[in-house]
């Protein structure tokens, strides 16, 4: 074993792919208890990275992928041998989550970490009327749009970029405010943010206009107010192969088409 990770434990996503691969790994290198090891490794594709995240949230816990799924972003290419002089030589990302409060109708409050974004998406046929505040000040009265989104550097190559948004490098001290399908203001692209940037969404027309808000996989119905803001409190490891960081990638996402 190596001397930086003595103890692998191996968690994989449900498809056949993912599967195998975590038969022959278990079979070469053993699986230790996750609660004792000093690396996970993670069989799938970004949504088991993003749950496998979550799941060790504020552990420390340096998380390794190797994509068996079928979108890659966040992962390595998998290899069944030499694993453990990969993580050896692996380069370590360290990223913050997003902290989002919701408040709902009932005056209700929700809680959840997001790892690429918050977004809020309109329930009904009406678009979304919102509000939105910066610091305190409100920076746009009314934005009538499907719904809007708060992105990470990690995770503005995911809805983000699918959304026109700008991608960011991962040690960019920014956040990406970017509306999704806007219909007025109509020009309005979104906005870079710092990212000490305390954002306050109000939902206008509660009743009328339902909203849900999304942190990654936790969805909260009809709320009526959002707040996010990155919790530095938390450091999210991510583990890569030399040339294939997330800096990297980032990089040749703006020049793929």
């Amino acid at each position: 074993m190596t001397e930086r990770f003595g103890a692998i434990s191996f968690v994989a996503s449900e498809t056949p792919e993912a599967q195998a691969a975590l038969e022959k790994l278990v079979e070469r290198y053993g699986n230790a208890d996750p609660a004792a090891a000093d690396v996970v490794v993670a069989l799938g594709g970004d949504g088991l990275m993003l749950q496998t995240l979550h799941r060790f949230l504020g552990t420390g816990k340096p998380i390794y992928g190797m994509n068996r799924g079928s979108v890659g972003f966040l992962m390595n290419e998998f290899k069944e041998r030499g694993l453990t002089k990969r993580l050896d030589a692996a380069q370590r990302s360290i990223v913050h989550p997003l902290s989002m409060q919701a408040i709902d109708r009932s005056g209700a409050t929700v809680q959840a970490k997001a790892i690429n974004e918050v977004s809020l998406l309109r329930r009904s046929y009406q678009a979304a009327k919102l509000r939105i505040s910066v610091d305190g000040q409100v920076r746009l009265s009314e934005l009538t749009a499907d719904g809007l989104l708060l992105a990470t550097p990690a995770g503005s190559t995911a809805y983000n970029l699918s959304a026109n948004g700008p991608i960011l490098p991962l040690d960019a001290p920014l956040l990406a405010l970017t509306p999704i399908s806007a219909f007025r203001p109509r020009r309005w692209r979104g906005a870079l943010l710092p990212d000490h940037a305390k954002v306050f969404i109000e939902v206008l027309e509660v009743e009328k206009r339902p909203v849900s808000a999304v942190a990654d996989h936790t969805q909260i119905d009809e709320v009526s107010s959002v707040s996010i803001e990155i919790d530095r409190d938390v450091d999210l490891v991510m583990l890569h192969d030399p040339g294939h960081s997330l800096d990297e990638r980032i990089l040749r996402e703006q020049f793929g088409y």
